[in-house]
């Protein structure tokens, strides 16, 4: 399993990267949740998350590198990254939960 959370994890960051959002909707679960207090909000489901990604990916031209990938359990890791984009320049991390399938339920995101 934790070789699929780093899978998926790295098929995140390149959807997002290529500001692909169907390839980055096709690895979350419908009811998946994402908190990310730098953002003030939380996004739910497959339209929270599609606008999660265009405001903040597509929308400041946003590239996402992997800084770090720990395992925090059977189906959880943190993923610390380094954001660059029209904001300027962020680390961060996402706290990634996947389901059996290997398909992500939550994300917890933060700014370091």
């Amino acid at each position: 399993m934790l070789d699929q959370i780093r899978n998926t994890t790295d098929a995140l960051i390149a959807a997002l990267n290529a500001f692909d959002v169907e390839a980055a909707l096709a690895l979350f679960t419908r009811e998946t949740i994402i908190d990310d207090p730098s953002t003030g909000h939380r996004f739910d489901g497959h339209d929270g998350i599609r606008d999660y990604v265009e405001r903040y990916f597509a929308g400041y031209h946003t590239v996402t590198a992997l800084l770090s990938h720990e395992p925090l359990g059977e189906h959880r890791a943190r993923a610390r990254v380094d954001f660059t984009g029209d904001f300027g320049h962020e680390i961060g991390r996402l706290d990634i939960t996947v389901n059996d399938a290997g398909l992500i339920v939550r994300i917890d995101a933060d700014l370091e």
